[in-house]
């Protein structure tokens, strides 16, 4: 996963680029190395907001893209709060995928099974199906 860290108003030191890239790494785990991270980090100026240190994550999946965004009064703070919860939201994501493949895959099965079945049918019947109404014979 690539990951990239920006800083509007605030200056992103290696130090912050560390502790971003060690709090994501359980997200890091659980995505395909083509997804990519943006992670944001900006302080509030309204002195009337306690909570002025902001972090915003946008994790780009393969056809889904996941945003998260918190706000503290201590940056790291923030940055942890942001990864906990895209780290759910990805686990969703992934449940929600498996459980889609895994219905598929068992329609797929029952549908092959059925038709399996109608073969096997059809060749123990020993040949063409009779015509007419029901119970009616043919053979008089």
């Amino acid at each position: 996963m690539r990951i990239e860290v920006k800083g509007r108003n605030l200056p992103v030191s290696e130090d912050l680029k560390d502790h971003v890239t060690k709090r994501f790494r359980k997200v890091d785990r659980q995505v395909s190395e083509l997804a990519e991270l943006e992670v944001e980090v900006f302080e509030e100026r309204n002195p009337a907001i306690a909570d002025s240190q902001v972090a915003e994550a946008t994790l780009h999946l393969k056809g889904v893209t996941l945003r998260a965004r918190d706000a503290s009064p201590d940056i790291r703070t923030s940055i942890n709060l942001c990864a906990d919860e895209l780290q759910v939201q990805v686990k969703r994501h992934r449940d929600k995928r498996r459980k889609r493949r895994e219905a598929r895959a068992a329609a797929v099965q029952t549908a092959e099974a059925g038709a399996a079945a109608s073969e096997e049918e059809a060749l123990v019947g020993g040949g063409a199906p009779e015509t007419g109404p029901p119970g009616v014979s043919s053979a008089a």
